[in-house]
């Protein structure tokens, strides 16, 4: 069977030959009845002329995910040199680690593909068409690299794979279900469960933000939107005589409570809450603290949701703000790739001149070196956490 073409226009060739590794349909020139999702297919553009091979997509609005711009195969010694690629960055990263985030999708030029490693387990998401149809593969070549690996599990739960038609699955590839996972952060033991947790069980992006987080860690701290404690255990460790960790899931606090006693944290307490309504009342029995974190979800989920995003990020700075002696740090992030760093940092100063407050940039950071940003295409780095200090 011959290898089936997609026509794209100038616009589209324009925005790959930038690095940008997304094809939209509106690019497309004509309709393309009969390709198979996920199948990988020639890109040419107008003329016939040869552009890229990239996944195709029977269903989203991404209808292309260029792989590569070099005319060879995508055959299967092509997908385990683009792993190799992946597993030698981290290697490189963090010798002698066993927990990191071994391909991030597009960054890696494995786009819909993410695999998480935490030590013996193995957690990979298939998020699009072409990357549910290397299951079988990726299987077969994490098990050649990683022999030591006693579980690969998939959590492909994402409501995200709705936008390409498939179905949220959630399973163990090979081997049996792990159970929960533990893991040290510095001096910290964390403990996750890749089967019941968010994303692949936890969130690696901010592990390096974490343990940097020590550094700044005096007085009374609070930690809002905890999760499973990665910053309040570091702040309860290092320099905090107490901390106040927020977090609204039960199941997530509870998880808090035991890790701070596994890890002989006495000094640091859970309140189950909605961190804006802590803050809000917080901020009206004039308590104060001396270091403050502020990691949310994601607020803007899409364009449409920017201007209502902003707003709530402005809400709980604006807080914060007012809460923190002068001398002392916020540690503020957003995850929401919409939110661009310009943007983040605009609502930073709108709040502090509305807290009446000076403020110093101390740090400027994203995701750890595990979370590489693909040049060119900037949803790729969508981390964006600032350290600051107030005067």
């Amino acid at each position: 069977m011959n290898e089936q073409s997609i026509a794209i226009t100038r616009r589209g060739v324009e925005r790959i030959e930038q690095g940008f590794t997304w094809i939209y349909r509106s690019d497309l020139l004509e309709a393309s009845p009969g390709v198979p999702e996920g199948a990988i297919v020639r890109v040419v553009d107008g003329r016939g002329w040869f552009k890229g091979r990239a996944f195709y997509s029977t269903e989203s609005q991404i209808a292309l995910r260029l792989l590569t711009r070099e005319d060879i195969p995508c055959d299967r010694d092509f997908f385990a040199k683009r792993l190799d690629a992946a597993i030698d960055l981290r290697r490189r990263a963090f010798p002698g680690e066993t927990v990191y985030r071994l391909v991030h999708a597009d960054a890696d030029l494995l786009s819909g593909v993410v695999i998480d490693r935490y030590g013996e387990v193995i957690v990979v998401q298939l998020l699009t068409q072409g990357a549910d149809a290397l299951r079988d593969l990726l299987v077969e070549l994490l098990r050649e690299r990683f022999p030591e690996a006693r579980a690969i599990v998939e959590r492909s739960d994402a409501k995200v794979r709705h936008l390409e038609g498939l179905t949220p699955i959630k399973r163990v590839l090979f081997g049996e279900a792990p159970g929960a996972i533990e893991f040290c952060e510095g001096e910290v033991s964390q403990r996750i469960d890749p089967m019941e947790g968010q994303k692949t069980g936890g969130f690696l992006d901010q592990r390096e933000n974490h343990l940097l987080a020590r550094h700044y860690a005096s007085g009374e701290g609070l930690d809002c939107f905890s999760y499973t404690g990665g910053f309040a255990f570091q702040l309860a460790r290092h320099g905090c005589s107490h901390v106040t960790a927020v977090e609204i899931s039960q199941s997530a606090a509870a998880l808090i409570k035991e890790g701070a006693e596994r890890n002989g944290l006495f000094n640091l307490t859970v309140e189950t809450a909605n961190a804006f309504d802590f803050l809000k009342a917080r901020s009206l029995t004039g308590a104060r603290y001396d270091t403050i974190v502020l990691d949310p979800p994601s607020f803007a989920k899409s364009k449409a949701s920017l201007d209502s995003a902003l707003r709530g990020y402005k809400e709980i700075n604006l807080r914060a703000l007012q809460l923190i002696r002068p001398g002392g740090h916020l540690i503020s992030a957003s995850c929401s790739f919409h939110v661009d760093e310009q943007r983040f940092e605009e609502m930073l100063r709108s709040a502090a001149c509305d807290a009446r407050r000076s403020i110093q940039i101390i740090e400027r950071r994203g995701a750890g070196r595990d979370h590489p940003v693909l040049l060119g295409m900037r949803e790729t780095r969508y981390l964006k956490c600032f350290f600051l200090r107030v005067l």
